[in-house]
């Protein structure tokens, strides 16, 4: 996803997309307001958010892309991925140097992607009671697996690429995905009525020994049984992500720039709820699922 900033800037920045402070600290904060040149690669209005491949910000930071705040959220509405924008970004600095609260204003697009934009492809957006078609996957074992032979369990499925370099997006699923297992662990009955598949976007890379190597990081001593990583084939991969609703473009860098989607579907293989984007608490789903009837 165009990581180009140094080490240095992601530390100094981090607090940008997620508080770097435990939050009964107390800090000093100034805002401070840098200018921001760059290129849309996605939008995301439900969370008032796009993702932004920008230039260096003088003083701040290297060009690089990630997700931002919009302080009107009803401007998303109007911006498109492929536009060009200017804006002001807004952030808060704290004593020790520390940034947060960041927000884009006073965004103006210098260059516009189409005057009627329109996606390339029809994207489902994952309802309650839709029905999940039968996916066919490779787990990290090498195995074949299929989304429908989990019918009878609640299947809670997210979606990942293993060299995600943006820590609240992939890494903070797979890290709510061991919360909520370790959650579901605590009680036998729901742990055995559940199954979790985290799916990579990225199967070109991410063959069955790299899943397995990064599945391990997260599943631990646990293992896999119920928590499994998988891929689909390159040409089955569209399917996958247009039901989903997942958007995952390559770069020239060889990194994608991608959206988040995670699904709960019901023992019975309709959707149950639908969580996109990065914010949603690893307990919300824990409670969802307890309040699911069992299979």
């Amino acid at each position: 996803m165009g990581q180009r900033c140094c080490a240095a800037s992601l530390l100094c920045f981090c607090g940008l997309l997620a508080g770097c402070r435990k939050p009964t600290e107390t800090i000093a904060k100034t805002t401070r307001e840098f200018k921001v040149k760059g290129k849309i690669v996605a939008t995301d209005p439900a969370h008032s958010e796009i993702t932004l491949d920008h230039e260096a910000i003088p003083g701040l930071m290297e060009a690089m892309t990630m997700p931002y705040k919009v302080a009107r959220p009803e401007i998303v509405e109007e911006l498109h991925p492929g536009d060009v924008i200017r804006a002001r970004l807004l952030a808060d600095q704290t004593s020790d140097g520390d940034y947060t609260n960041s927000k884009l204003d006073q965004i103006a697009v210098i260059g516009q992607a189409k005057p009627d934009f329109k996606p390339k492809s029809n994207y489902h957006a994952p309802n309650p009671g839709d029905v999940m078609p039968d996916f066919a996957l490779t787990d990290q074992d090498g195995k074949s697996i299929h989304t429908s032979q989990f019918k009878g369990k609640a299947l809670l499925i997210t979606f990942i690429y293993t060299r995600c370099p943006i820590d609240d997006f992939c890494p903070k699923m797979s890290r709510n995905f061991a919360a909520i297992s370790k959650s579901l662990a605590a009680d036998r009955a729901l742990y055995d009525g559940t199954h979790m598949l985290s799916i990579s976007f990225d199967p070109a890379f991410d063959k069955p020994s790299v899943l397995r190597a990064y599945g391990k990081t997260y599943t631990g001593a646990a293992g896999f049984a119920h928590w499994q990583f998988a891929a689909p084939t390159a040409a089955a991969l569209p399917d996958v992500e247009k039901y989903f609703n997942v958007g995952a473009t390559p770069e020239s860098d060889g990194s994608l720039t991608h959206s988040l989607s995670t699904v709960l579907i019901d023992p019975t293989g309709k959707v149950a709820a639908w969580y996109p984007g990065s914010e949603w608490k690893p307990e919300e789903v824990v409670a969802k699922i307890r309040s699911m009837p069992r299979g």
